[in-house]
């Protein structure tokens, strides 16, 4: 069985998708990085946090170009995987655990989230040229960079927890 091919509108409704996706749970995810950091009980962690809170400002910034360059406007779907993830408070705060293993919940929540985003940026690099604009693809691919960034800087600090 052949594998259906998208047309030039599903492309971009893929990609539109995606990037509404994307854009409103970074928005959710910036609002929760100042508790996110406070909780934090190992100055690396606290440090890798602030960082990423950085980049998903970066991020924004960039998506909200590309809405621009696409002749978009942000939608906020319903269905969000991200923003699911974020409400869950990243399962934070039972009174049995310890700072350690919150800590190493923060990590874990905020790689899922990474892993996430770098699936989604891969898809929209795929479908992105059907907008043919270069900027958009250059900033795609300064997220999808950073996205990757994030994820390696996590894993530094989960293996300070353990080495």
């Amino acid at each position: 069985m052949n594998t259906p091919k998208l047309n030039t509108y599903q492309l971009k409704q893929t990609f539109i998708h995606n990037l509404n996706r994307m854009y409103f749970g970074k928005l959710l995810l910036s609002q929760k990085m100042d508790g996110l950091i406070e909780s934090a009980s190992s100055k690396a962690l606290g440090l890798a946090l602030t960082e990423m809170a950085g980049d998903l400002i970066n991020q924004i910034n960039r998506m909200s170009e590309m809405y621009g360059l696409i002749n978009e406007k942000p939608a906020n779907e319903v269905n969000n995987p991200l923003k699911a993830i974020i409400k869950d408070e990243f399962c934070l705060g039972t009174s049995s655990e310890t700072e350690i293993i919150n800590d190493m919940d923060i990590i874990l929540y905020v790689q899922i989230l990474e892993h996430i985003n770098i699936t989604a940026y891969r898809l929209m690099k795929l479908t992105s040229p059907v907008f043919n604009n270069k900027k958009v693809e250059e900033l795609l691919m300064e997220c999808f960079d950073e996205s990757i960034d994030d994820d390696q800087l996590f894993v530094l600090v989960s293996k300070e927890y353990i080495d």
